[in-house]
């Protein structure tokens, strides 16, 4: 720090204003300099608020232990649950049960598999088709969950402590029970739809299985394009036909044959898009 000499000394006039100048420069100096040293140090980050397990804070039947309350879970999941649903449209998986083919099916395996630990067991069985696509999600592991196998509620109400054992999760879900206890309206508008969404379709006609469901990919985790309005889904399965996995994009949907099958707002037959209730 500069030392201000006293007015009687020989400095010219001009120097000692230097002096007095470097002086206030050097105060103002620290004095911000401990400003930023004080903005520097971190503080606490407050702690998230204990979450019960067998709580139901949003009152939309899946326990709070069930969901996934965190962003990375989240993404996490998407990430897992569109991956490995597209990848049925490449290769159908032996693990995925050839009984349980069907469009309700694609999103039960895909969801139940993106739950799993991921390690090089789960590697081994699924096959060589399957790389690393996102960290594990940590809050609900499958093998240990509050739900287990049963992931699926197939009943309106809010979540109690008896629905862990009076039959209210089950390990099977049609395109109709997805839809009305698994998963939350979103829009019918395709702008509000994010990775992993469901979208459904209503046709009456179909007396035994009127709803039909297809995932939201998004951007394609093959394709070497840049759409992002990729979808996935398995046509259903009958007697005399087994269905396929098809991949498509929902701009080519738009033009389908039958107007009833395309996804578009106008579309009575088309229900909208719906996020998956753990992601909620």
């Amino acid at each position: 720090m500069c030392e201000l000499p006293q007015p009687d000394s020989r400095l010219s006039r001009t120097r000692f204003l230097l002096a007095v100048l470097c002086l206030l420069l050097s105060v103002a100096a620290g004095a911000c300099g401990g400003r930023q040293t004080e903005a520097a140090t971190p503080k606490p980050r407050p702690q998230p608020r204990p979450v019960n397990p067998l709580g139901d804070s949003d009152r939309d039947g899946i326990p709070d232990g069930a969901e996934l309350r965190s962003y990375d879970d989240r993404e996490n999941f998407r990430t897992w649950f569109t991956a490995i649903a597209e990848t049925q449209f490449y290769t159908t998986n032996k693990e995925w049960n050839p009984s349980q083919r069907d469009c309700a099916g694609l999103v039960r395996f895909a969801w139940r598999e993106s739950l799993r630990t991921h390690d090089r067991p789960w590697f081994q069985r699924m096959g060589p088709e399957y790389q690393p696509v996102a960290p594990d999600v940590t809050a609900v592991k499958l093998a240990v969950g509050l739900l287990g196998e049963k992931l699926f509620r197939n009943r309106n109400g809010e979540f109690s402590d008896a629905d862990l054992t009076d039959g209210a999760f089950v390990e099977f879900a049609d395109a109709s029970t997805l839809r009305r206890y698994n998963s939350t309206f979103i829009s019918r508008d395709r702008r509000q739809a994010m990775p992993g969404d469901l979208f459904f379709y209503y046709q009456p006609w179909v007396q035994k299985f009127p709803y039909h469901v297809m995932i939201f990919l998004g951007r394609s985790h093959n394709a070497s394009d840049s759409a992002n309005d990729w979808v996935v889904y398995h046509t259903g399965s009958s007697p005399d036909d087994k269905g396929v996995v098809k991949k498509v994009r929902l701009s080519v949907l738009d033009h389908h044959p039958d107007p009833r099958w395309r996804p578009t707002e106008s579309n009575q037959n088309f229900l909208g898009f719906y996020r998956i209730k753990i992601l909620e």
